[in-house]
């Protein structure tokens, strides 16, 4: 009989790794927060090539507005899936800003060239807050026990 309301417990999420599975949450929502306020600051000196296209600006909010709502469905949520949406959402931003300092990428349709092979403050900022994020959402996906659908 214990052995199953151990297993009830661990499978509801409040085992022993739930404690730790509520830090890694707000550490991810705390750097997908970072991501979306750099890209925010950041949007319109990006929008300034494209005013009425699809500029770096527009790309930037629309990565801004994705953190947000991905920092904050880990964050109340909890599950497998929005530990995948927030590692999806941190490492594909992070890889975007690694890519445009080191590789000179062509225009793709309507998504501008944005090649900027140096490093700033707030870059910098955003790189390392996506890569924490990143990498804590994948470990949170896998320390999350399959059969649990959320933690709370």
């Amino acid at each position: 009989m214990a052995n199953a309301a151990t297993h009830g417990r661990v499978a509801r999420g409040r085992g022993r790794s739930a404690p730790l599975l509520m830090v890694i949450r707000v550490l991810i929502a705390l750097g997908l927060a970072v991501d979306a306020y750099v890209h925010f600051i950041l949007a319109p000196q990006y929008q300034q090539a494209y005013p009425d296209g699809m500029g770096g600006g527009t790309l930037f909010r629309i990565q801004a507005v994705a953190a947000i709502l991905a920092g904050l469905y880990v964050l109340i949520r909890g599950s497998r899936l929005s530990y995948a949406i927030a590692a999806l959402v941190a490492l594909s931003a992070f890889a975007a800003v690694v890519l445009s300092v080191y590789i000179q990428l062509p225009q793709v349709g309507p998504i501008p060239a944005m090649y900027e092979p140096l490093w700033f403050f707030e870059k910098t900022l955003s790189a390392v807050a996506e890569g924490i994020a990143g990498v804590l959402a994948v470990v949170g996906f896998f320390l999350v026990p399959r059969k649990d659908t959320a933690l709370r």
